[in-house]
C-alpha cells in the first residue's frame, strides 16, 4: 500500500488555511495536521499550496482535441487522451467530459462525433490510459429533431452523472444578439443574407416543434434515472421557474443578474465560466462572472472551453474580490462534487479521496506543480 507523508505546505480545508502536513494512503487522505512532522520520509513542499483536486461539471476541451480544424474530425482515443493530459495538468482530478447530443446542424460534426467519443472514453478507461478521472455531462439541446433518440441511447450509462437541458436557438437565452448570433455562426465562414435568414428560421421552427416536448421527456428521464439536472443560460426568471417547476438542482452560466438571483432564491448552485471571469467578461456579451461573484451568486467555476482556467479563476476571486482561499476553492472542488452527490472528494480532510495538487504562484499565477488523483501522481 503506498504512502505519502507531505511537509511544509500550505494547506486548504474546507474552513481554514494554515501551513502543515499531510499523510495520504492507499489512495486516501489520512491526517491532516497543523505544524511539522517529525517523519523522515516526509517530502518537503517548501511552502507549496497542497490543494484538492479540481472537480469539472462541464468542459467542451474534448471537443476542440475531437475537431481541431473545421471540416476535420480526429481519431477519438488520440483526442480523449491528450484532453485528459491537458487535465492533469491544470489540476483537474474529476471531469465531466461534456458531450452534446442533439444536432441542430443536420449532419454536423457534433451528431459525427458523440458516439465516437463516448465509445472512446469506455475504452480508455477499460485499458487504463487516464491520469484522472472521466465521468460524463450530456448537453441536450432540446430543439434538436434527433435529441429523444439519442439521450435515450445513453442516459443509463453509468458514467453519465450529469445532464443539462439546454436550448441555442437564435433570439433568446445566449443568443439574445442576433448580430453577435450571426458573427458566432460566420466564424468558419460568410453567410449571405439570405442565408443566414434562412438559418434563423429554421432553427426557429425547429424550436417552435421540439423544445417543449424534448425537454420534458430529458427531465422526466433523468428523474427516473435519478441524475442530476442542470439548465443551461438561464436568462429570464421564467426560465429559473421552468427549472424549479423540473427540480433542476443547478442553473448553469445564467446570463443576466436577474435570472441568477431568481436561481438564488431557488436554491439552485449558480455556475459561471472561469474564462469570463479570466477574460473579464462573457464572450457573447452576458453578464459577467466577476459581478456575480461580488453579488454573492456564484457557487461554482467551470473551465468551459480553457482547463487552466479553473484554478486561475479561484485565485482571482482571491486577489480580485477578496474570498478567502477555503471559499474560493470550494467553488473548483467541494462545491462542484457535492453538487452531484460526490461525497468522497474535494476537500483536504481525512477520509477524502486521495485527489490533491501541488501549487507554487509565480507572479500571482497560479502554476501547478503536480497533480494526484487515488493517490497516484497523474502529472
Amino acid at each position: 500500500m503506498s504512502r505519502r507523508t507531505i511537509r511544509n505546505a500550505r494547506i486548504v480545508t474546507a474552513g481554514e488555511t494554515f501551513t502543515g502536513c499531510a499523510v495520504i494512503e492507499g489512495g486516501t487522505i489520512r491526517s491532516v495536521d497543523r505544524g511539522a512532522t517529525a517523519a523522515p520520509e516526509a517530502e518537503d513542499w517548501e511552502g507549496d499550496w497542497l490543494l484538492p483536486g479540481l472537480v469539472e461539471l462541464h468542459t467542451d476541451n474534448l471537443e476542440k482535441h475531437l475537431v481541431p480544424r473545421p471540416g476535420v474530425i480526429w481519431d477519438a482515443t488520440s483526442a480523449t487522451v491528450t484532453h485528459d493530459a491537458q487535465c492533469a495538468a491544470a489540476g483537474i482530478t474529476t471531469v465531466l467530459d461534456s458531450i452534446v447530443i442533439g444536432d441542430m446542424d443536420n449532419g454536423g460534426t457534433r451528431s459525427q462525433t458523440y458516439q465516437t467519443s463516448i465509445d472512446a472514453l469506455h475504452a480508455c478507461r477499460r485499458e487504463s490510459l487516464m491520469r484522472v478521472e472521466h465521468l460524463l455531462h450530456l448537453r441536450c439541446e432540446v430543439s434538436a429533431p434527433d435529441l429523444v433518440e439519442s439521450f435515450e441511447r445513453y442516459a443509463a450509462d453509468p458514467l453519465v452523472e450529469l445532464v443539462s437541458v439546454m436550448d441555442h436557438t437564435p433570439g433568446q437565452r445566449q443568443w439574445r444578439d442576433l448580430g453577435k448570433y450571426r458573427r458566432y455562426t460566420e466564424r468558419n465562414g460568410s453567410l449571405r443574407d439570405n442565408e443566414y435568414e434562412q438559418l434563423v428560421r429554421e432553427r426557429t421552427e425547429q424550436q417552435a416543434r421540439y423544445a417543449v416536448s424534448h425537454r420534458a421527456k430529458v427531465v422526466a428521464g433523468c428523474h427516473a434515472l435519478r441524475i442530476p439536472l442542470a439548465s443551461h443560460d438561464d436568462t429570464e426568471i421564467e426560465h429559473v421557474q421552468l427549472a424549479r417547476e423540473e427540480q433542476v438542482a443547478i442553473s448553469e452560466f445564467p446570463t443576466t443578474v436577474r435570472a441568477a438571483e431568481a436561481a438564488r432564491q431557488a436554491g439552485m448552485a449558480i455556475v459561471m465560466g472561469g474564462p469570463n471571469l479570466v477574460k473579464g467578461g462573457s464572450h457573447s456579451g452576458n453578464v459577467s462572472a466577476a459581478e456575480l461573484a461580488q453579488r454573492g451568486l456564484l457557487d461554482i467555476m467551470s473551465s468551459d472551453y480553457v482547463p487552466s482556467s479553473l484554478l486561475h479563476s479561484a485565485f482571482l476571486l482571491r486577489d480580485q474580490l477578496g474570498w478567502t482561499m477555503p471559499r474560493a476553492m470550494a467553488t473548483i472542488s467541494r462545491n462542484p462534487a457535492r453538487s452531484i452527490a460526490l461525497d468522497d472528494r474535494g476537500e483536504i480532510a481525512p477520509g477524502q479521496r486521495g485527489d490533491f495538487i501541488r501549487v507554487r504562484e509565480v507572479g500571482g499565477m497560479p502554476i501547478v506543480r503536480g497533480t494526484w488523483c487515488r493517490g497516484e501522481r497523474a502529472m
